[in-house]
């Protein structure tokens, strides 16, 4: 891993992607850029509001992940991604959409963003997508304790889900791996481990 190379991680809520991360930073000295879900001063009143907050609050994820994808562009040596601006919109705004809690006007402008975005972005070297079931996601959300997150209805996640398979069905921007994090345990378990780092080495 020598050559600079942009690694990003794709899944739902509670899939694992920042314990992924926070481990393959660690083992390959890589460098980490995290979710700003802190950062976001509409996520609270999001859950508790979708329809009102839902347009304000993707705009500040797709405004804030692009920055962070060009920091990411810049940076010395290997970075790794905890979900990426295409996520945001491929799946998150989608659905909000969809359920008609962002409206046509204002997703009209979100996609001409996004597009406006992505255009000027380099594709990711690999993409490492964590397929996770929806009742090990609950199990996920409740034992990390996230306020805000405890109340998420599992139709939401299940749909979330299901934008997730269907944006895979069609990815080309690059190479996917998919790894279901539901059976995986490369944290404790020595032969997971060494297979999900022979898999990772293999693309890169």
């Amino acid at each position: 891993m020598a050559r600079k190379k942009f690694i990003a991680i794709a899944g739902n809520i509670g899939a694992g992607k920042t314990e992924l991360t926070s481990f393959l930073c660690r083992k390959y000295d890589l460098t980490p850029f995290f979710e700003p879900n802190e950062q976001n001063p509409y996520l609270a009143d999001f859950y508790a509001d979708m329809k009102t907050w839902a347009f304000r609050s993707q705009l500040f994820f797709l405004t804030t992940k692009f920055r962070l994808q060009r920091q990411l562009e810049r940076s010395p040596g290997t970075a790794l991604q905890d979900r990426t601006l295409y996520e945001d919109a491929e799946i998150f705004a989608k659905n909000l959409y969809r359920q008609r809690y962002i409206d046509k006007r204002d997703w009209g402008l979100y996609s001409d963003l996004y597009e406006t975005f992505s255009q000027t972005l380099a594709p990711p070297d690999l993409m490492i997508y964590l397929r996770c079931p929806v009742r090990t996601l609950r199990q996920r959300i409740r034992l990390r304790g996230r306020e805000m997150e405890q109340d998420i209805p599992p139709t939401y996640l299940k749909r979330l889900n299901g934008l997730y398979e269907e944006w895979f069905s069609g990815y080309k921007l690059s190479p996917v791996l998919v790894l279901p994090t539901d059976k995986l345990d490369y944290v404790t378990d020595l032969v997971d481990r060494v297979d999900l780092l022979r898999q990772i080495e293999k693309h890169l």
